[in-house]
């Protein structure tokens, strides 16, 4: 297989739908072998297929508020490929929207353990792996533009981003020197599962805002994730990349 990723193992978390199974795609098509993680294994499976077979793909359940979980699925990683994946996206993530007054306290706990938890808890184990095999790599987090933007009725999410925001450049310092680059993607509003259950009068002032004036797709979140995940950015290490439309 030939591409700028051939010969790459990627993870890609949250890959049952939205960016994460794009992201997958897009992986898979410049030549890497995938591992594509998911809550939902059914989901994810799904990806697994619709990348083709041409590659020793692998489907497996995993919840990234877990260590354990991901325990499960580094070792399972480890088992089958003899060496760690040098690309990790972190592109699980969940919302549990409502005004702050209204927010249940496991609604703001649900979403900063998947997005931030999760993210921090995935760079801590796959990093590790990738430094003991001491292999080169690549890792990115999809972080929000409302992490900048602040979002009514996302007190937990908003923050959860700008937290993987931060965590980015921080671990970016802190890998560095076993050359393993850590950037983030900064998405607007994509069209994504997470997105369709907007209120349409959300969605038309979210258009009127964009300079573009329309959504995102997943592609587009997607193309600048491959490029962060190949050698084609190998100077970019602790950044944050917009893709918002304007």
């Amino acid at each position: 297989m030939s591409g700028p990723l051939a010969g790459r193992l990627a993870l890609v978390t949250g890959a049952g739908s939205g960016i994460g199974r794009i992201t997958s795609q897009l992986l898979a098509r410049d030549g890497a072998v995938v591992v594509a993680v998911d809550r939902n294994l059914q989901a994810v499976e799904e990806t697994i297929k619709s990348l083709g077979g041409q590659n020793d793909n692998t489907a497996l359940e995993m919840d990234v508020s877990s260590s354990a979980s991901i325990s499960q699925v580094l070792d399972a990683t480890l088992a089958k490929y003899k060496n760690p994946p040098t690309i990790v996206v972190n592109s699980a993530g969940i919302t549990r929207d409502n005004f702050l007054l209204k927010m249940p306290e496991s609604d703001f706990d649900a979403v900063i353990n998947v997005n931030l938890k999760g993210t921090w808890l995935m760079l801590q184990q796959f990093g590790k792996a990738m430094i003991d095999a001491k292999l080169t790599g690549s890792m990115v987090n999809v972080s929000s533009i409302v992490a900048r933007s602040g979002n009514i009725g996302q007190s937990n999410y908003s923050p959860s981003k700008a937290g993987v925001e931060a965590m980015t450049k921080v671990v970016a310092r802190e890998f560095g020197r076993y050359n393993i680059r850590v950037n983030a993607v900064v998405p607007g509003f994509i069209e994504t599962p997470m997105t369709n259950d907007l209120p349409q009068k959300v969605k038309d002032m979210v258009v009127m805002q964009c300079a573009l004036r329309r959504f995102g797709k997943p592609q587009e979140i997607a193309e600048v994730i491959a490029f962060l995940a190949s050698d084609k950015s190998s100077y970019m290490n602790g950044t944050s990349v917009e893709v918002t439309g304007g």
